[in-house]
């Protein structure tokens, strides 16, 4: 068989809707690394809420069984206290450290001008795709 006959008769439809307006947003570097980081802390909130699910696992364990052991006992609930307290601090910086996406994207978004409303551009600044250039003698 050669690739003609493989080849189905017909090709597929491609409709192109056109653009009405294209808008360009200007970022800084320090704003698409912090687009491309996403959002890392919430790696604090993983750890917290799966140290919390391990300390009430180990509570539930302590309140529903009898431990002979005097020394398994305080095994347990050390790990309890030390699971509870390390949950709660991970859920804090969690809380405090993070920085959602969409108030970057709102605070980039907020940056262009109205429609219709004229804005001055700065003396050499041509408008062309290559960026600024030198103004004219």
């Amino acid at each position: 068989m050669s690739k003609k006959e493989q080849q189905p008769d017909f090709l597929p439809e491609i409709r192109v809707g056109r653009i009405g307006v294209r808008k360009v947003h200007q970022i800084s570097d320090e704003e698409l690394t912090r687009l491309g980081q996403g959002s890392g802390q919430s790696l604090f909130l993983n750890f917290g809420i799966s140290v919390l699910s391990v300390a009430v696992s180990f509570l539930i364990t302590l309140l529903t069984t009898t431990i002979a052991s005097n020394r398994l006992f305080y095994v347990l609930v050390i790990v309890t206290v030390i699971g509870f307290l390390a949950g709660v601090v991970l859920l804090i910086l969690w809380w405090y450290t993070r920085q959602p996406i969409s108030n970057l994207v709102k605070e980039i978004r907020d940056r262009m001008p109205p429609e219709g409303e004229a804005q001055q551009l700065t003396p050499g600044y041509s408008g062309s795709v290559g960026g600024p250039t030198e103004p004219e003698p």
